[in-house]
């Protein structure tokens, strides 16, 4: 029996081993083929187009983006053309599609210099800007991926602008260094198809683990003509520069260049991570032709298979495909290669009324060659996105080399709707390199879970919105404010809400910062912000600064003199955070108190004169330890706490040494002592003087007043506080007046921080024995000692303390400016201290930015977000999400890169460049003259050592002179002027001067065109 009950266990132990096996094998298959999905994407293609918007509009409106060769690249545009093609070094043809701005550069952005920007190979510069766009337009800040397993996958085939230049590796390697991405960086090069293989090993890098997130692409520009050129000789090119892809008159490809970028990740990690999906790449495959027809030749079979391998890749049948974007060149031979292919696998057993869509965008842009294959899935997904399959140009007649009865395969000779039919919609997408690498990816529409639509909206959106925009220049900040203009004022912007959510999610933060602050329920108020923010114009909801301050951060608590009646309340209504913590101190407060905060806050009836000094000090108390907390919910942590005189108690509350309820006693029952046995005994005196000179003028009237006034609070440099005998503090105050300093009575009838304080001693020590400080969570520097406190020290002894001696603020402000504390906030219902804190960093020659709060009247989030605003702009880390509960990511404008053009002119001249051929020769000549080796030379050149013996020192000379001067001139810059293509323009900022004669007739258009061009004119 207990070998059967072994056997049993032993069965059991197998059976569910062998089930966990299957498991794991079924997950190893299905992370194997799991979808891949494209959550952005950028691209620069011919006909001025700069994003995927400008693509779509280009190709559903049909245009033509070919153009004539470039100007600014030093081709030679008069002698290169011939239009003959036996020619040679001609080219027939003198149009293509080109990036005019390939040259432009914002080479300060990515920390490059502008000799090594000149020097950069334009792809490496192209495919590095887009690569930030691509990012950016994924909902990502790029700042965010830095260190993380993304890869860089891109494909590029040209290495003519500098020969001497290491080659493609440096094109992935780039765009990895720049954004610190630590995931494979692979350049691949397989000619026109080198797009699609980034994108195919981008997917199996990411299924197999090797990267969490991934950028593939392509990228070509020619730098030089020479691709011209050579097809001509082999009259590869169409006459006209255009390439007319399956048309009966096609007559060769078309050059063209381009740049696209892909950010892909696995879908199920888009889905958990709540990215929008643009589309999902279901399967890809690629081969090679083998030995065919030659090296260069299409192959027929060799692309049938390919296509075969991606489709059972992505677990479909042809019949699941509804369109394909062709490679379609437009070469005689080419086209009717691909075309049977296609007949032969999607064309095949395929329903008379679903052909499968032919299309390329080879027509409208030309073969950008590398980043060919990311044109065609840039297409595809926005002929997804708005359902319809926009048209191939240049088709006068299907071509005749294709037997078109052969399989149900349509050219795409017009737009064509494409409506959802019971599944997905499906297209693929095919590349064929020059050398015989074939691709082929089947893309899928976007899964109907992945979040592309609004949700409705569960809560009210915020009343107050931030808008946050930085740049690494001022310009590049206004730039953006202009973009953004743009995006607000348009009707499918979104909620502001959203526009403010999608800038601080997607966006890095840089020096250059502002925010513009306005109401969620007026988008045009935030459009005319963003506009002067654009025109450099002053305004009160726009807030701007250098980021230069990245010190720590000190919490200031002040006494009582930042109260006002109804403060804060707006807040209250508004801000969750604010009011939780209100409501826990006043239930801290409930066990002394016979009132509560909100009822004095709100001025309700029946609620204890908001002026007594136990219902102010208590209630300052509470407002300010609950500013602490919305301090702390938008991610600004104080690194240090201080506090004036009462406002310690906030300090130590929010440093973690007391417990509110603990705060609570120490407020409650000292300023009810106050109240009981020190009121109506004195009073307190501001006066425009340094403490000690202040102490000074107390001490010359000592007799008079028998000592009965004394420094109260030390607050900077000409600002202190006198406490004591209120006539005493009359008169002197008067005095004072009298020789131009400034005295004014604070308005509260009692002394602190003076001797009037001692009879309240024992009385204090016994109310507050029970407090029980710890030790603090937030350093703490105490302005009763000006050293550190712990925690354990604040007990009863101490707070009788701080009510009887001098305040030390100044001293203590002192201390941390001149230790690394950059960013001082003063958490109060109204900032008293600011100025105060401003003078004594001045005086010391520091830098901080020293903000408020709240402001009198001024008690909601808005003034809250300002300050907040005031903080950040300067360097302060904070947390903007909070700001947009329930926002969603939404489209707004990529970084507006400030180019400047760039481009390395080969310089070449007979001192330095020999004729081919002639160099190992001179070499040899100049070694015998540098030797003064008369014979060896004399042979060389056929003559008598005699007639040379005299002649050697001086052409010895010469060329030393000659080498030297030209290596230093080597070193030099050079001023060179070209033809720049035209962009679009920038706008004006600023004020403008426009000075006319009197009755100009142009004046009134001139001011006009200015203002409408974002300057401001006065004349």
């Amino acid at each position: 029996m207990a070998n059967e009950d072994k056997l049993r266990a032993y069965l059991k132990r197998a059976t569910a081993d062998l089930q966990q096996a299957k498991a794991q094998l079924r997950e190893v298959e299905e992370r194997g083929r799991e979808p891949i999905a494209i959550v952005g994407m950028s691209c620069r293609y011919p006909g001025g187009v700069s994003t995927p918007e400008d693509l779509w509009e280009l190709v559903a409106e049909g245009r033509d983006a070919i153009g004539d060769f470039p100007a600014d690249r030093g081709w030679d545009l008069d002698g290169i053309y011939h239009p003959e093609p036996e020619q040679p070094g001609k080219s027939y043809v003198r149009n293509g599609g080109f990036l005019y701005d390939a040259a432009e550069f914002d080479a300060a952005f990515f920390g490059i210099s502008p000799r090594d920007a000149r020097g950069t190979d334009p792809q490496q510069r192209l495919l590095l800007e887009a690569s930030w766009e691509a990012v950016e337009r994924a909902g990502m800040a790029p700042e965010s991926l830095r260190g993380s397993l993304t890869g860089v996958f891109a494909g590029v085939m040209y290495h003519d602008y500098d020969a001497g230049a290491p080659g493609g590796s440096l094109v992935s390697g780039q765009v990895a260094y720049n954004l610190g991405l630590e995931g494979p960086a692979v350049s691949v090069d397989t000619a026109c198809s080198s797009s699609l293989v980034a994108v195919h090993l981008a997917a199996q890098a990411l299924r197999r683990g090797d990267c969490t997130l991934a950028l593939a692409g392509g990228v070509a520009v020619m730098s030089t003509p020479e691709i011209f050129v050579d097809f001509s000789r082999r009259r590869g090119l169409a006459p006209d520069g255009r390439c007319k892809p399956f048309s009966d008159d096609a007559d060769g490809t078309s050059w063209a260049e381009g740049v696209g970028v892909l950010v892909l990740e696995r879908l199920s990690d888009a889905r958990r991570l709540g990215h929008r999906v643009l589309g999902v790449v279901r399967g890809s495959a690629v081969n090679q032709d083998g030995a065919s027809n030659g090296m260069t030749a299409p192959n027929g079979p060799a692309q049938v298979k390919v296509i075969k391998r991606a489709l059972d890749d992505a677990g479909l049948l042809p019949s699941d495909i509804d369109a394909v974007e062709a490679h379609g060149t437009g070469t005689t031979l080419g086209d009717p290669i691909e075309a049977q292919a296609l007949l032969a696998t999607y064309g095949a057993a395929r329903d008379a009324g679903q052909p499968l869509w032919l299309g390329s965008v080879k027509s409208n842009i030309g073969h950008p060659q590398a980043a060919a294959g990311i044109a065609g899935i840039a297409k595809l997904l926005l002929a997804m996105e708005h359902g319809q399959l926009p048209p191939t140009l240049h088709v006068s007649e299907p071509t005749r080399h294709v037997d078109w009865s052969s399989g149900t395969v349509r050219l795409l000779t017009g737009p064509v709707d494409w409506k959802p039919a019971g599944r997905p919609r499906r297209a693929a997408v095919s590349a064929f390199g020059l050398s015989g690498t074939n691709a082929h990816i089947v893309l899928e529409e976007p899964p109907a879970d992945t979040g592309q639509d609004a949700p409705a909206d569960p809560v009210p959106r915020p009343g107050s919105v931030p808008l946050v925009l930085s740049g690494r220049t001022e310009d590049a900040l206004r730039a953006w404010a202009r973009r953004l203009a743009g995006r607000t004022g348009a009707a499918e912007a979104g909620h502001p809400a959203d526009i403010g959510h999608s800038l601080v999610a997607s966006r890095s933060a840089f020096e250059h910062r502002a925010v513009v602050i306005g109401d969620a329920a007026d988008p045009a108020g935030l459009t005319d912000a963003l506009r002067s923010l654009a025109r450099g114009r002053s305004e009160a909801d726009v807030v701007t600064g250098r980021a230069d301050l990245h010190g720590k951060t000190v919490f200031v608590f002040p006494g009582q003199g930042s109260k006002w009646a109804g403060m804060a309340t707006e807040l209250l209504d508004r801000s969750e955070v604010f009011a939780h913590r209100l409501a826990a101190c006043e239930r801290a407060l409930s066990a002394f108190t016979d009132w509560r905060v909100t009822d004095v806050l709100r001025g309700a009836e029946g609620a204890p004169p908001a002026d007594r000094v136990d219902v102010v000090q208590s209630t300052l108390w509470a407002v300010m330890v609950s500013l602490a907390a919305v301090w702390r919910a938008h991610g600004v942590e104080p690194d240090v706490v201080i506090g004036h005189s009462q406002g310690e108690i906030a300090a130590a509350c929010v440093a973690g040494a007391l417990s509110l309820d603990d705060g609570a006693r120490v407020v409650a029952l000292r300023s009810r002592a106050i109240a009981e046995d020190l009121d109506s005994r004195g009073g307190m005196m501001a006066v425009g003087l340094p403490a000690e000179r202040a102490a000074e003028r107390a001490a010359e009237r000592a007799a008079r007043w028998d000592g009965r006034i004394s420094v109260a609070a030390d607050n900077g440099a000409a600002s202190s506080v006198l406490s004591g005998d209120a006539e005493a503090l009359d008169a002197l105050g008067e005095e004072l007046r009298g020789e131009g300093v400034r005295a004014k009575r604070v308005p509260v009838n009692y002394a602190s921080h003076s001797p009037h304080v001692d009879a309240l001693r024992e009385r204090l020590l016994r109310d507050l024995e029970p407090v029980a400080p710890r030790e603090g969570e937030v350093p703490m520097l105490s302005t009763v000692t000006g050293t550190w406190v712990t925690g354990p020290e604040l007990d009863a002894a101490y707070w009788f303390d701080n009510l009887r001696h001098r305040v030390r603020f100044a001293p203590v402000v002192g201390t941390l400016a001149t230790s690394g504390h950059t960013a001082f906030v003063e958490v109060s219902p109204h900032p008293v201290l600011t100025m105060s804190i401003q003078e004594t960093v001045e005086d010391l020659d520091a830098a901080a930015v020293v903000t408020g709060t709240l402001r009198r009247d001024e008690g909601g989030p808005r003034r809250f977000l300002r300050s907040l605003a005031e903080q950040y702009v300067r360097g302060t880390g904070c947390d903007w999400t909070v700001c947009y509960p329930d926002a969603r990511l939404v489209d707004v404008p990529t970084y507006p890169f400030q180019r400047s053009h760039y481009w390395e002119r080969p310089e070449a001249g007979p001192d330095t460049a020999p004729a081919p051929g002639a160099a190992a020769d001179e070499s040899g000549f100049w070694a015998d003259v540098e030797r003064h080796d008369a014979e060896a030379l004399a042979a060389r050149l056929d003559v008598g050592a005699e007639r040379l013996r005299d002649i050697l020192p001086a052409l010895s000379a010469w060329r030393r002179d000659r080498l030297t001067d030209a290596a230093v001139d080597a070193w030099r810059y050079r001023v060179s002027w070209s033809p720049l293509p035209g962009g679009p323009f920038a706008g004006l900022t600023g004020t403008w001067l426009l000075v006319t004669p009197p009755d100009a007739p142009r004046a009134k258009a001139a001011a006009e065109a200015l203002t409408v061009h974002g300057a401001t004119v006065v004349t």
